[in-house]
């Protein structure tokens, strides 16, 4: 197989000649968006470069302490967006949500390092960081769906939430209808992808093999498990991050504490 084909500076700029496309659809349909898109092509690309730079000495030095440093700050930004995505409290259930994002993605990632990939540094840095990373990535889509379907849907149902509560439900039994609902939520768009994978579009894993130069059955192969272990991590987050929230968001009484959501106001 050939070895992957590297894009140049020049050609690089060239492929913002694609910009002309969208934004020539902003302005004519006079889409307001021309200048939120501006600044976050410049974010990617600022942090892009900087990520790129960064990594390339993680990579170099593949240290196991800083390895996982860097772990711990990818799931630290991605706990903190979710959070904010969801409208709700950063110091209300930002620890809870940070525990339930490490263990949804050190759990599946060590069985893929380890297990899958065999590797005697189950943080090597080639494979945990891009790994961890396609998993939290995946994990994070899925949170901000599930916790926020979660939280939205007892506040917007707030009188048979009650309702069940003064039946003589538990909390935990009052919660159940409305985790389930956004477990489900959370986890369908995964459920889709895998059941189209390969006929719709040929994903990002084993697009990146395959450019790597590998063989596309070595490609299919790690895709595989990798969707195995972004499933298996999004189930464990949004499940674990939903029931491990509510003891912070929920008072004494088992009723929602408005002061969890950034803007109390009901909807």
């Amino acid at each position: 197989m050939n070895k992957i084909v590297d894009i140049g500076t020049w050609q690089l700029a060239a492929a913002y000649l694609l910009l002309a496309l969208p934004f020539a659809i902003m302005l004519w349909y006079r889409i307001p968006m021309v200048g939120e898109t501006a600044v976050s092509l410049v974010r990617m690309t600022v942090q892009l470069i900087l990520v790129g730079l960064y990594l390339q000495v993680i990579f170099r030095l593949n240290i196991l302490w800083l390895n996982a440093l860097w772990l711990v700050v990818m799931v630290t930004v991605a706990d903190v967006s979710i959070v904010r995505s969801c409208g709700l409290r950063l110091g209300r259930i930002a620890l809870p949500l940070f525990i339930a994002l490490a263990a949804g993605t050190a759990v599946p990632l060590l069985l893929f390092t380890g297990l899958i990939l065999r590797r005697a540094n189950l943080l090597d840095a080639q494979y945990a960081i891009p790994i961890g990373g396609m998993i939290l990535g995946n994990c994070l889509r899925a949170d901000i769906v599930g916790i926020r379907t979660f939280y939205e849907s007892i506040r917007s149902t707030e009188k048979a939430f009650l309702q069940s509560l003064a039946q003589g439900a538990s909390l935990h039994e009052a919660i159940r209808p409305y985790l389930r609902k956004a477990v489900q939520a959370a986890l369908a768009p995964t459920v889709a992808t895998m059941a189209t994978i390969g006929l719709v579009a040929l994903p990002g894993m084993m697009t990146g093999t395959i450019l790597g130069g590998a063989s596309p059955v070595t490609a299919i192969k790690y895709q595989i498990a990798i969707m195995i272990a972004i499933f298996s991590g999004t189930a464990v987050t949004v499940a674990l991050g939903i029931r491990l929230t509510t003891r912070s968001s929920f008072t004494p009484y088992g009723l929602l504490d408005p002061s969890i959501f950034q803007n109390r106001s009901k909807k």
